[in-house]
C-alpha cells in the first residue's frame, strides 16, 4: 500500500511531474490549473510502459485540490484502484 513517505513535497510537483511505482501500477503527479484554481492531477496505469508509451485509454486520472489533505485523498485513490490496475498487466 502506498502511504504520504513515498510522496516528495507538493512543491516538487509546483516545477515538474512526480512518477513512480508500485508493484505493478505505475502513477505520475501532476500539477494542473481549472477554473484559475491549482489542482492535483493523478494518473494510474498498470506496468510495464512509462507514461508517454502507455496508451491514453489504459490510464485512468482524478483531479483532487492541490494541497497536503488533497494529495492524502489521492492516495487512497490510487490505492482503491491499485487492483484494477494490476489485473491489466501483460502475461
Amino acid at each position: 500500500m502506498l502511504s504520504r513517505e513515498d510522496f516528495l513535497s507538493l512543491n516538487f510537483v509546483k516545477k515538474e511531474d512526480f512518477t513512480g511505482s508500485h508493484r505493478g501500477m505505475r502513477f505520475m503527479l501532476h500539477q494542473e490549473t481549472v477554473d484559475d484554481e491549482k489542482k492535483l492531477k493523478v494518473y494510474i496505469w498498470s506496468e510495464p510502459f512509462g507514461f508517454e508509451a502507455t496508451p491514453d485509454e489504459e490510464k485512468i486520472s482524478a483531479l483532487f485540490e492541490f494541497s497536503e489533505a488533497g494529495l492524502g485523498e489521492a492516495i487512497d485513490w490510487m490505492n482503491e484502484n491499485y487492483g484494477d490496475m494490476t489485473k491489466k498487466q501483460p502475461t
